[in-house]
């Protein structure tokens, strides 16, 4: 295999410092394991996957500012990265521009499509529609919601209340925090939604102040049987910044769980305990970044280029046996069919799946109210053939 400048190379946008750094670290690991499996089994047609990294530094406009620095200055068509909505709205100014493709790996609010970017994560008939199921059936419609300040927890937090709340019965709490409030605001927000009664929360908060809510839950000595968190953002990542007593009991919906029983996460999980060294909590943004760079790869193996518009062609309908069972790039409007599922946080800081899909669900992110389901879920012990 070539050792020289490839003509295979990614531009990689993932910060590891600023707030939403402890995540994307995890992705940008998540992203360099892929890659070392590719160049070690032969790379793209003989030569290697080459990255090149840069950090915005969880900053909005430095998102933009590098993305326009990999595509004109280093020549790179194809960019891996951002975290938040307005990360990947920076960047996606971009590459539409620039003629670039965004693999965004991310859950998010859907409501968009564009022809230069690939989207990964879970949009909202994926795990909102399954947790509003879920809240009803097991809580109530008295929801007191809690985010921060940016697009998808917003767009995801009226997404919510309109599925679970009764018509004339807006959430009891409505409180959007910014991304780098301090832990005592966290204590107030709680004593307020404490004074409605609600009967559970929900919570789109991201970056540290997942940490601090929790921790301000548990400081409080609360209950998660009697009060529960439901939350599509906390992660195993989260889990094991807060302390494990912090987040026991309470609830995530995603695609993908570390503790997943089956042939496929084992091996990854196992190839990439070896591969660093270490074992380190994984979480759904890890796997889907790995999954896209893998999916990537086989396209500019199929067309011997990274002509950003022939692979996207190939990627059209392609598959992968992800960790969390195949999924599929949906050639209507390049999202991906993803396998919901909800887990409750145990003492170990995993998730125990109680809840998941019997097949993988085709991406809508224009119809967040599913008027006829297009899943069904059961109980992980109920599924016929769930572990191989």
């Amino acid at each position: 295999m070539k050792k020289s400048k490839s003509k295979f190379r990614i531009g990689v946008l993932h910060s590891v410092t600023g707030v939403t750094a402890s995540t994307e670290r995890l992705m940008l690991t998540a992203l360099k394991f892929a890659v070392s499996e590719i160049n070690a089994a032969g790379g793209i047609e003989g030569e290697e996957l080459q990255i090149v990294h840069f950090d915005p530094g969880s900053d909005v406009v430095y998102y933009r500012f590098l993305a326009d620095e990999l595509i004109s200055k280093h020549g790179v068509r194809l960019i891996f990265g951002a975290y938040r909505s307005s990360t990947r709205m920076a960047v996606k100014s971009v590459v539409e521009h620039k003629n670039g493709l965004l693999f965004y790996p991310t859950q998010y609010e859907g409501f968009e499509y564009s022809p230069n970017v690939i989207y990964g994560g879970a949009v909202a008939n994926q795990n909102s529609s399954q947790m509003a199921e879920f809240i009803a059936e097991t809580a109530g419609p008295r929801i007191a919601i809690i985010g921060s300040d940016y697009i998808w927890p917003r767009v995801a937090s009226r997404t919510m209340a309109e599925q679970v709340c009764p018509d004339d019965q807006p959430p009891l709490t409505d409180f959007f925090v910014k991304l780098d409030a301090p832990r005592d605001e966290f204590d107030n927000y709680l004593r307020e939604i404490l004074k409605t009664s609600p009967d559970g929360i929900y919570c789109n908060l991201v970056g540290p102040s997942i940490t601090h809510f929790y921790q301000a839950y548990r400081a409080m000595g609360l209950d998660p049987a009697k009060l529960p968190i439901f939350s599509l953002t906390t992660s195993e990542t989260d889990i094991s910044m807060m302390g494990f007593d912090a987040g026991e009991g309470h609830f995530t919906a995603a695609p993908y769980f570390q503790s997943l029983d089956n042939a496929r996460n084992r091996q990854v999980l196992g190839d990439f305990y070896d591969w660093l060294g270490q074992r380190t909590p994984t979480n759904l943004v890890w796997e889907a970044t790995y999954s896209q760079v893998h999916l990537a790869a086989k396209a500019m193996q199929a067309c011997g280029t990274d002509d950003p518009h022939q692979v996207r062609e190939a990627l059209m309908g392609a598959t992968f046996d992800a960790p969390q069972g195949r999924i599929k790039i949906d050639a209507d409007n390049g999202h991906t069919y993803l396998w919901p599922r909800i887990g409750r946080i145990n003492a170990s800081g995993q998730f125990d799946v109680i809840r998941e899909s019997v097949s993988a669900v085709k991406p809508d992110p224009y119809s967040p109210f599913v008027h006829e389901k297009t899943w069904v879920m059961r109980e992980p012990a109920l599924l016929s053939g769930s572990k191989n």
